[in-house]
């Protein structure tokens, strides 16, 4: 579909690093919105080196920069300050991810800015938030993941814990950043309010959902231990080996996905026994219950399985590598890829945007593109002549 995307109008100003901060970015410019990523000249975003290489380019990058306008600024030098105060005339929010104090050290607090754009919203994303004892500690997700509460409850009895094997601190923040600023401008916009500063911290965006831990442990005093795969209200939930080696995920959350599985597995007469006829049941039990089923699962292979599950209408599903992911018929139908053509590496593939919208739906225009590329138009848009941005080029201001 070619029709108008929902955020055409709407400018964001990025001055953002790595993953939590750009993930706003990268969500906005999905469905349209004028993205101007401000770089440090040189190197720019750490997520241009971060992880595996595609050919020169981090596949980080390649994802997390798409559909952006990159722009060297040296923040510290006046033109380039200057630059940055004319291009906040006319955005509609700033989204920055400095350690909290080194926007008020480069004169540019969201005061300041908001005395140049008084309905420009500041999205401010950090480690530990803007104020408290350790605001301006240094911090990444995974430190915030070990803050949260996270890691103490995942991973196994008796084992240490265990730290999430991608940026899941930063996608979620960035994720409470992308409402927000969304919610902000609709305030700013529809109740005739004006621009304000958010404070997102990584640590408060994943403890938020972590579920009702915080509620019950000042009630009951509840402290969860690590359970492996488990939860401790509800049985079976767990990731079971087949016959020919791999996995299969089972969940019974719901009494009644509970029930259809263990009629599977073993007919009216498992359900009827007293161990696991009823939800309160199959929790006390779940060890019991749970080498149940890893034994029926054990006994067939992964294609048996998947096929008696999904015949029976019972919550189970095969656990993917992301090879499988890719020949599995659901993606396909689903288009959960995107192919973008690139200048320099030809065709990538990325993950489609998220959510599926009927009437405008995202669309990717290019990947995370070369550092500085847009500099020289944006500057030009901005009414400097070609003489003048060849001049602060040479002083070093971009």
């Amino acid at each position: 579909m070619d029709g108008p995307l929902p955020l055409a109008n709407l400018r964001i100003l990025e001055l953002a690093n790595v993953v939590a901060g750009p993930s706003v970015g990268k969500h906005l410019s999905d469905f349209g919105a004028e993205v101007i990523k401000i770089e440090r000249p040189g190197d720019g975003d750490t997520a241009r080196a971060m992880g595996e290489l595609i050919g020169t380019r981090s596949a980080w990058w390649l994802l997390i920069g798409r559909n952006k306008r990159s722009v060297t600024l040296d923040l510290k030098h006046p033109k380039g300050r200057e630059v940055l105060l004319r291009l906040v005339e006319e955005a509609d929010a700033v989204v920055e991810s400095f350690r909290p104090g080194v926007l008020e050290r480069l004169d540019l607090a969201p005061e300041t800015l908001r005395a140049v754009n008084p309905q420009l919203i500041v999205v401010r994303v950090s480690a530990f938030g803007q104020h408290g004892p350790y605001s301006h500690r240094p911090g990444f997700g995974t430190l915030a993941e070990a803050f949260s509460g996270l890691a103490e409850i995942s991973g196994y009895p008796g084992q240490p814990p265990l730290l999430a094997p991608f940026a899941l601190a930063d996608e979620v923040a960035g994720l409470f950043a992308t409402w927000s600023l969304l919610a902000a401008l609709y305030y700013r916009d529809a109740r005739e309010g004006v621009g304000q500063t958010i404070d997102i911290s990584l640590f408060e965006s994943v403890f938020s959902i972590l579920g009702p831990l915080a509620t019950l442990y000042k009630a009951n005093g509840s402290v969860p231990g690590r359970n492996g795969s488990r939860l401790a209200f509800s049985s079976p939930r767990n990731v079971y080996r087949s016959r020919d080696g791999e996995y299969f995920a089972v969940s019974g959350t719901a009494p009644s996905a509970a029930e259809t599985v263990i009629h599977l597995i073993g007919g009216d007469e498992l359900l009827a026994d007293t161990r696991f006829s009823t939800h309160e049941a199959r929790a006390l039990h779940a060890e019991e219950l749970d080498q149940i089923v890893a034994a029926w699962i054990a006994e067939r292979d992964i294609a048996e399985v998947d096929s008696l599950f999904a015949d029976a209408g019972a919550a189970g599903i095969r656990v993917l590598s992301i090879a499988d992911v890719f020949a599995d018929p659901h993606y396909a139908a689903r288009e959960t890829f995107v192919d973008v053509e690139d200048d320099e590496l030809g065709r990538v593939t990325l993950a489609a945007p998220v959510p599926r919208m009927s009437d405008t739906p995202a669309r990717v225009a290019h990947a995370g593109p070369p550092l500085g590329r847009d500099t020289d138009s944006v500057l030009e848009e901005l009414g400097y002549t070609r003489e003048e941005i060849s001049a602060g080029r040479d002083e070093g201001a971009w």
